[in-house]
């Protein structure tokens, strides 16, 4: 990270309003970024799932042989918090859950744990219909939808086959799912692990712009 920064301009700052001394320090504040059109064109980046361990200095050193390079696999993404918009390791999650719903647990009739009480049953986040159409030909199309409480424990399950006008047969499925907040948070963390990567054939002409620009 710190190489990163070698790159940013200075801008001049003091730390009181009564002192006379000024001090040169890096504008950590600048900013720049990705083409969108860059970002979007399928034919320069990979899809890549993060694994548990993986953080971006990791990435880095594995796609563009080299850690400092960490910087482009964050920006590539609009990751400005590596912390919490990179995926939590398990036992980090575990931890930032408990901390999150410890207030509610310590609340109970029965005090429990943060994590206890996210992962409790009774305890519902968000409440899903989900409605999967099965054609003749085993394609599937499933729509899940978010409903309230009330919307949830009125929807009927059912299992039906329809014949279209062209003589197929179309299967509907309705299903309903509720979601704890353990659940919740788990899936917010696993929605993170989905990142896109430069490839590597388009980093130093990156590396040559960001350096141009940043300095301007």
């Amino acid at each position: 990270m710190a190489k990163f920064f070698n790159y940013f301009p200075t801008t001049l700052y003091t730390t009181s309003k009564n002192s006379s001394g000024v001090d040169s320090v890096t504008n950590l504040i600048s900013r720049v970024n990705f083409e969108s059109s860059l970002k979007q064109n399928s034919s320069s980046f990979y899809e890549y799932n993060i694994q548990e361990g993986d953080t971006p200095e990791i990435i880095a050193s594995k796609f563009y042989d080299n850690p400092e390079r960490h910087w482009i696999v964050l920006m590539f993404n609009d990751i400005m918090d590596p912390q919490f918009d990179w995926p939590l390791q398990h036992n980090t999650l575990i931890e930032f859950i408990d901390n999150k719903y410890s207030s509610r647990g310590s609340a109970n009739t029965t005090p429990q744990t943060g994590l206890a009480w996210a992962m409790n049953v009774n305890n519902i986040h968000s409440y899903f219909k989900i409605v999967t159409r099965t054609n003749s030909d085993g394609e599937k199309f499933i729509e899940k939808l978010e409903v309230d409480s009330n919307t949830y424990a009125n929807t009927a399950l059912s299992n039906n086959n329809y014949v279209l006008q062209d003589g197929t047969t179309l299967n509907v499925t309705v299903t309903k799912q509720s979601q704890t907040y353990y659940e919740y948070e788990q899936e917010v963390n696993e929605a993170k692990r989905t990142i896109k990567l430069l490839k590597p054939e388009f980093v130093p002409q990156v590396e040559k712009e960001f350096k141009k620009v940043i300095r301007g």
